[in-house]
């Protein structure tokens, strides 16, 4: 793409650095519910990996809206959050316990970025009057909200049972 100078041209360029973060998130997810050792969490990371998928192909839906392509663009943020994992990962002998809790917070701070990334294209969308793909990009919204909660969640309880404030037999048993 070359100089972006205009709304729309903007809107095409942070969709298309969504859609790579999507696309991206569709193999790092599956390998991450592997790396899981706490069921709850690697369910919620296959759980999130149906989603995902949902948004590619709803990211595919608003490109189509606006007359373009789907094409993805390089996104900095994403590979950098990917690369911190690699880097724990490989730096750090860290238990199960303590890459369960680790992951939640890698998963949290996806979402979050996310969230961002999708609040700016609702906004962007609005303005162009894109009501359809408003409709679109709000959805998916809602589903990454959603799931920042739930790793919220997880990581509360795993950071409880590594402290040893949890009571035994919650039901939600490691693998």
């Amino acid at each position: 793409m070359s100089a972006v100078k205009t709304p729309e041209q903007l809107f095409e360029h942070e969709l298309q650095d969504l859609y790579y973060a999507e696309k991206k998130l569709t193999t790092v997810l599956p390998k991450l519910a592997e790396e899981a050792t706490d069921r709850e969490l690697s369910r919620a990371f296959t759980s999130h990996l149906r989603e995902t998928k949902k948004h590619v192909a709803n990211l595919e839906k608003v490109f189509k809206q606006i007359g373009k392509s789907p094409e993805a663009h390089p996104c900095a943020g994403i590979d950098g959050i990917k690369k911190e994992h690699d880097k724990f990962v490989e730096e750090n002998d860290a238990s199960a316990e303590m890459l369960d809790a680790f992951l939640t917070g890698a998963g949290a701070r996806t979402e979050h970025y996310e969230i961002a990334a999708y609040t700016g294209l609702v906004s962007q969308a609005r303005a162009l009057k894109e009501r359809e793909a408003v409709a679109l990009l709000q959805e998916n919204l809602k589903q990454e909200k959603e799931a920042l909660k739930t790793m919220e969640a997880i990581s509360k309880r795993l950071l409880k049972e590594a402290n040893g404030s949890s009571s035994s037999g919650n039901g939600k048993s490691r693998a």
